[in-house]
């Protein structure tokens, strides 16, 4: 999340308002709160542990994800996105069988549509919302799983959770301080330029410093492309997210954690950087070798 959720930019003005640096001091501490206990499921735990908070930060998610288009009035099948959503994040335990699972889930999701709870269009919208979800949610987040396998895995997702979060606090700071130009309007009101460009430059940064300690024998063109990669892409899953919000008018998916909103806010930059980086890092390097 990487800006003000679409909150109207305000007018210029000399020093930031009160409540612009007290959500900005509420963000602080929980990262402070939260990191820590991620580099610790990360680093000190067994693989598994960390799956498990995979596969339930992506049910959440879903869950946040339903609930969004529910109060709108758009019918979705809640539980099974959530209990669905939650098998395709797990099958990224075993790449081979994803594709299979997911199969299952498309299935599921068309076999459920079947009972008398809708007709009409308003029977294929709740399948296609469900099925937009699990998609958008719990198999873009399931990339992150397929990154903590791949050797030094444990670093590829420090790289991603250091690159992505050094942006985002950037560009949130930034807009909010001094923020004057709209960057994307018509999606997300309280995005800015100036905020889109310290989220490109702060992601190029914090790559480019990781080798040196994050992510030991770092190339430096990986750690270019890598930046580059997901300064960029992380800024359009925010706009993805806020577009989504947008069209069924609401600001957050949640209030879960204090200073990010839902964990769907927290995690959409991550939703397209996962499978970014660990396509990358699969064939990228390959290509550049």
């Amino acid at each position: 999340m990487s800006e003000a959720r679409d909150m109207p930019l305000q007018a210029p003005v000399d020093a930031p308002t009160p409540s612009r640096m007290t959500e900005l001091g509420k963000r602080v501490l929980s990262t402070i709160v939260l990191v820590p206990i991620f580099v610790w499921i990360l680093i000190g735990g067994p693989a598994w542990l960390f799956t498990l908070m995979i596969v339930g930060v992506g049910m959440l998610a879903n869950w946040e994800f339903t609930r969004m288009f529910h109060r709108a009035g758009v019918p979705v099948l809640r539980e099974a996105g959530l209990l669905w959503g939650g098998l395709v994040t797990l099958a990224f335990v075993r790449p081979d069988r994803v594709g299979a699972a997911f199969a299952i889930v498309v299935l599921g999701l068309l076999a459920a549509s079947l009972d008398r709870g809708a007709a009409g269009p308003a029977r294929w919208q709740r399948v296609a919302v469900t099925l937009l979800g699990v998609c958008y949610v719990n198999w873009l987040l399931g990339h992150a799983i397929s990154l903590r396998a791949l050797p030094d895995g444990v670093h590829w997702v420090l790289l991603l959770v250091w690159v992505t979060c050094v942006g985002e606090t950037a560009a949130y700071t930034v807009g909010s301080l001094l923020g004057r130009h709209k960057f994307a309007p018509g999606i997300s009101p309280g995005k800015t330029v100036e905020g889109a460009t310290a989220q490109l430059a702060a992601s190029l940064l914090a790559a480019l410093t990781a080798g040196g300690w994050l992510f030991p024998g770092l190339r430096l063109r990986d750690a270019l492309a890598v930046g580059v990669l997901l300064g960029v892409l992380g800024q359009a899953g925010d706009l993805v997210e806020s577009a989504l919000k947008r069209s069924v008018g609401t600001k957050d998916t949640g209030h879960v954690i204090p200073g990010h909103g839902g964990i769907l806010d927290r995690i959409d930059g991550f939703l397209f950087n996962a499978p970014v980086l660990f396509y990358y890092a699969t064939f990228g390097r390959a290509w550049s070798a």
